[in-house]
């Protein structure tokens, strides 16, 4: 295949996911992704983000998502809901930005 499409640097965050099958249906846009969807998806993540909500962040994920934060892992919705509120509750002017890097096919970075 292409190699992916750089776009401009990222800001990194040390937040990491792994999400597993899940039986709900995926929420579009789905892949494969073009430039305009993974632009768009990128752009739904840091809106929901930066709502504060941490019911509606992890509603965006899987039931069964694996979540890092530094040296915290967390398992399900529940736990990462109890996650962003502490961190939350911490990091008061915090706001993410995210930006899109590289596009191909069903990978976004």
């Amino acid at each position: 295949g292409a190699p992916p499409l750089p776009l401009s640097p990222t800001k990194t965050t040390t937040t990491t996911t792994t999400t597993k099958m899940s039986l709900e249906p995926p929420r579009p846009p789905v892949p494969p992704f073009d430039l305009e969807t993974a632009a768009q998806k990128v752009r739904m993540a840091e809106d929901a983000w930066n709502t504060r909500d941490p019911v509606r962040v992890a509603q965006a994920y899987t039931p069964n998502s694996v979540w890092r934060n530094r040296s915290e892992f967390v398992t399900g919705r529940e736990e990462i809901v109890e996650l962003l509120t502490r961190k939350w509750n911490k990091e008061v002017e915090y706001r993410l930005c995210k930006e899109l890097f590289a596009v191909q096919g069903n990978r976004i970075a």
